[in-house]
């Protein structure tokens, strides 16, 4: 009895530290290099705990998307009420949310979380093709954008927000940055990997500040499926861990740029294979 009493009590006389818990609000890649499956690779390459909300199923793999199937909102909901009910979350990644009724039920659910909140607004896709109808668009502008701490758009979904032309410079795309301020956000990150030359430019935009600005060269590399999750879910995890949104931003940055350059490690699919989550682990 002595003995099992000072086992319970040492194990008492320790504390268990609290791990960051992040959320992916996105939809699932069946092919693994994208979406959910690329927001919970990256929170647990990033020392957090991953949990998910489904917003849609894909059916994809590294050379195509060749059907989706939306959740239910009420599905979504309820997904929302189990996670935020019960897990102490940090902070939040939105992804794919492709139908008015999920944008609405997002932004209900989101209400009473008061922690870091970043999107991503996939809304274009590789081909050029909008993946947003008109109204879904106008729903995520006024329902769900106000209030979220960081705005993560590349060049083209930043235009679809803005119902104008693409960014053709990097004066353009501070512009842009200011206009989507405007609408809400605490602040915006114009992403540049669809701009052109061998240098891309991300620019941090916020309010009263000067735009922060990093650059990376262009990677020779086909396996780039999933960099814009990768990168908004890994600053979500920054945050969640304690980053100044400047900071965060700043590490995400060079992860993605390590998965980047270890994607070729990986054989992953005959097509655009996915970036190297875990680069700094594995062998």
């Amino acid at each position: 009895m002595r003995n099992a009493m000072t086992r319970t009590q040492t194990a008492r006389s320790f504390s268990v530290p609290v791990i960051p818990i992040c959320v992916t609000i996105a939809g699932s890649d069946s092919g693994g290099g994208a979406g959910i499956q690329a927001d919970l690779k990256t929170f647990s390459a990033l020392g957090t705990y991953g949990a998910s909300i489904v917003t849609a199923i894909t059916a994809q793999n590294t050379k195509a998307v060749t059907a989706v199937h939306d959740i239910p909102a009420d599905i979504v909901a309820a997904q929302m009420d189990a996670v935020f009910s019960d897990l102490a979350v940090h902070a939040v990644k939105i992804g794919m949310l492709s139908v008015p009724e999920t944008i609405e039920a997002v932004a209900a659910g989101i209400i009473p979380f008061n922690k870091y909140i970043v999107l991503d607004p996939v809304m274009v896709a590789k081909s050029g093709d909008r993946l947003l109808s008109l109204e879904a668009v106008a729903t995520l502008r006024k329902k769900l954008l106000p209030g979220v701490t960081l705005l993560a758009p590349n060049l083209p979904e930043a235009a679809c927000l803005l119902d104008g032309e693409i960014a053709r410079s990097e004066t353009d795309a501070v512009e842009q940055g200011k206009a989507l301020l405007a609408m809400g956000a605490g602040a915006v990150l114009m992403k540049g990997g669809h701009a052109e030359g061998g240098e891309c430019v991300d620019l941090l935009i916020r309010d009263g500040m000067p735009p922060f600005r990093l650059t990376a060269s262009r990677i020779a590399t086909r396996n780039t499926h999933g960099t814009g999750c990768t990168l908004s879910s890994a600053i979500a995890a920054e945050l969640a861990k304690g980053l100044s949104l400047e900071e965060a931003f700043a590490a995400a940055h060079a992860y993605l740029q390590g998965a980047i350059l270890a994607a070729d490690r990986l054989n992953v699919g005959s097509g655009n294979g996915p970036v190297h989550h875990f680069h700094a682990m594995w062998g």
